[in-house]
């Protein structure tokens, strides 16, 4: 079910990331995603006639919305600065110009001091790797200082990784029982009275374990996320 429903899951975060601030990308959002997903899973309760897709839609909406709310703290005057200052490194490099504090300056038409502040809370806002060179005339050097967002980012986790494949890794990381449950559940689609008698146990006891072994791979989905979201703020 998880499988299946992932295609769902990429549509809605391709759609929200337009409401997303700028350093989150549509693999961060498919992320979020998941986890509604497998909130969807676990709390889907089929006897109130709603069908899984519909009730899956607004949880994995909801889950990926309370995330951009989250982090969409800085106010939009300033993503608007900010947006404007990637354009203009982006037009200097198109035109084989390196990125001087005067020619952004020039470029954006403000003084130099004030591009400072900008690349100041720029780099506050959005922890990056970052080496300090200094260029011509000891002119600060701001290429290596402010991220580039067409550049993929080596140690993002999430978002080198297929979904698939991070969803595989994580349930790999569960115990013997909890990914027999959720073979069982999931790729055999057994009820839970019928892994009840396989595994000899209750059938309150395997929706136990269930949503037992659903909350922990949430958790080491979430692990990966706060990982990746780490490491991109660590030097290299």
């Amino acid at each position: 079910m998880i499988i299946k429903h992932l295609g769902l899951v990429k549509y809605l975060a391709g759609r929200l990331v337009l409401a997303a601030p700028p350093f989150m990308t549509q693999e961060d959002l498919e992320g979020y995603g998941v986890i509604g997903l497998l909130d969807a899973i676990d709390k889907f309760d089929q006897r109130l006639g709603t069908a899984f897709k519909n009730y899956a839609y607004t949880r994995i909406r909801g889950a990926i919305l309370d995330e951009i709310r989250k982090q969409n703290w800085i106010p939009r005057s300033k993503w608007q600065k900010f947006s404007q200052l990637n354009q203009a490194r982006e037009k200097l490099q198109q035109n084989g110009n390196s990125l001087y504090e005067n020619e952004l300056a020039q470029v954006m038409g403000m003084a130099s001091s004030d591009i400072r502040k900008l690349a100041a809370e720029y780099y506050s806002a959005f922890p990056v790797s970052l080496d300090d060179t200094a260029g011509h005339e000891n002119e600060t050097v701001l290429v290596d200082a402010i991220s580039d967002p067409n550049s993929p980012d080596p140690l993002a986790v999430i978002t080198e990784r297929n979904e698939k494949e991070t969803l595989v890794e994580a349930i790999n990381e569960l115990s013997e029982r909890d990914r027999l449950v959720l073979a069982l559940y999931y790729q055999e689609e057994l009820t839970l009275k019928e892994i009840g008698s396989i595994l000899d146990v209750t059938e309150s006891r395997v929706c136990q374990l269930h949503s037992k072994a659903l909350q922990k791979l949430r958790g080491k989905l979430l692990k990966y996320k706060d990982d990746a979201s780490y490491k991109k703020g660590v030097k290299v």
